[in-house]
């Protein structure tokens, strides 16, 4: 099978490295992909952006099967224009990617089919949002409705804090993202993030994760992308597994059907698990980043075969096995993220991958020979281990082989997991 993969993250890079174990896999492609993805794939230099030029590369190539990484081609309805052209694609329609593409649609989902979620109200202007968020009170959520990579989020403390977000919103901090404004309750309790394919009849459990955003250790400072993961996550026992298929993505997937926009691709359900039990955050239409890490680290099944029968109706005739250790990742960032930093920086070694243990390349480029920093998050080092507290250890050994002279990382990812142990 000749596979096109979209994408230049550390969540592509680990789709790449899983997707080429594939023994049904013949040739993979990654447009435009990263240096870490081309020790996988051949690199095409297309942007995410550019469909008439990905359209143009599979038809030239015989692409058998799409594989889209990020959450904005899918919102801007790339696999929409794929599957008109007959092309195989794991990723949801542009209808369908609106449960990531608008947080309002999602709440208005919720409350169509009674999933629970944080009670909400929707506005297009700030003295509106503000006047319900003072009969509210704190804490509350301010999130900006559209696409604004991880970062439109805040959850205010303070009634000064939550109408400073919304300023940020409606004053252009998240570009088109903020033109409207979604304010829910806080919802009070331990996150997970769940993982679930969907070919738009069928569901396939695949996996829990726990995510780190906030940028300092302790889960302090601004949001982020993600700091680190790791998974499973202990919170997610067997019981709330269940019941978040039940009471939220079974009637998701129904639900969405019934709207007349099937969802076909991964539900990534952001999770609070409260006293009540698993409510939902927000839906994202793709793998996370840097969730996806850990779970590539420990599926043992075939990728490939398993995001193709999601794309093409056939999720009843697969099952996905998985390794029972901990993996976790370590994000190394450059200096300054989530605010500004200096790009280009030299990354001068990286350690040897080996068996459970791998650095994944996000934002990285080759620059006259030399392997630099182009982004905010750069690099995902990412291992196995029997505990938590083992994943940690090996994968903190990763960052300490890694020579890079502006980066940083938080030093504490799983430490809700291993407090837990030693509890």
């Amino acid at each position: 099978m000749k596979v096109l993969l979209i994408g230049s993250g550390g969540r592509e890079h680990a789709l790449a490295w899983k997707l080429a174990q594939s023994p049904r896999l013949t040739e993979l492609f990654a447009a435009p992909g990263n240096p870490g993805i081309a020790d996988h794939a051949t690199l095409v230099p297309i942007g995410i952006d550019d469909h008439e030029g990905l359209l143009a590369f599979c038809r030239g190539h015989a692409i058998d099967f799409v594989v889209v990484g990020p959450e904005a081609p899918l919102v801007a309805g790339l696999a929409d224009q794929l599957r008109a052209e007959g092309f195989a694609v794991f990723g949801p329609s542009a209808a369908a990617a609106q449960l990531e593409g608008s947080k309002g649609f999602t709440k208005d989902v919720c409350a169509r089919y009674d999933i629970p979620t944080g009670a909400y109200q929707r506005f297009n202007n700030a003295p509106k949002a503000k006047a319900y968020v003072r009969a509210q009170g704190a804490p509350i959520v301010i999130k900006a409705d559209g696409l604004a990579a991880g970062k439109g989020v805040t959850v205010a403390m303070t009634i000064d804090e939550a109408l400073s977000a919304i300023d940020d919103c409606f004053e252009g901090a998240f570009g088109a993202a903020g033109a409207e404004v979604v304010v829910e309750a806080f919802l009070d309790g331990e996150e997970a993030s769940f993982f679930c394919l969907s070919d738009g009849k069928t569901l396939l459990p695949l996996a829990t994760a726990q995510d780190h955003k906030r940028v300092g250790d302790g889960d302090t400072g601004p949001n982020t992308g993600g700091m680190g993961a790791y998974s499973p996550a202990p919170v997610m026992t067997a019981d709330m597994v269940e019941r978040t298929m039940k009471e939220i993505i079974e009637p998701t997937m129904r639900g969405m059907a019934e709207m007349g926009m099937p969802f076909s691709g991964v539900f990534f359900a952001g999770l609070m698990i409260t006293a009540k039990g698993p409510e939902l955050i927000e839906y994202n239409v793709r793998f996370g980043d840097p969730e996806c890490q850990v779970l590539m680290m420990r599926l043992k099944s075939d990728l490939l075969e398993i995001l193709h029968a999601a794309a093409t109706g056939r999720l009843d005739e697969v099952s996905a096995e998985w390794h029972d250790d901990t993996a976790l990742t370590v994000v190394l960032a450059s200096k300054g993220y989530p605010g500004s930093f200096e790009k280009n920086t030299p990354i001068r070694a990286l350690p040897e991958a080996s068996d459970g243990a791998k650095v994944f390349h996000a934002g990285t480029a080759i620059k006259d020979g030399q392997l630099v920093a182009t982004g905010g998050r750069v690099l995902n080092a990412t291992a196995l281990g029997t505990t938590v507290a083992d994943a940690q250890k090996a994968a903190y050994a990763l960052v300490d082989q890694v020579s890079w002279d502006n980066g940083f990382c938080r030093r504490d990812i799983g430490w809700r997991a291993i407090g837990r142990d030693k509890g």
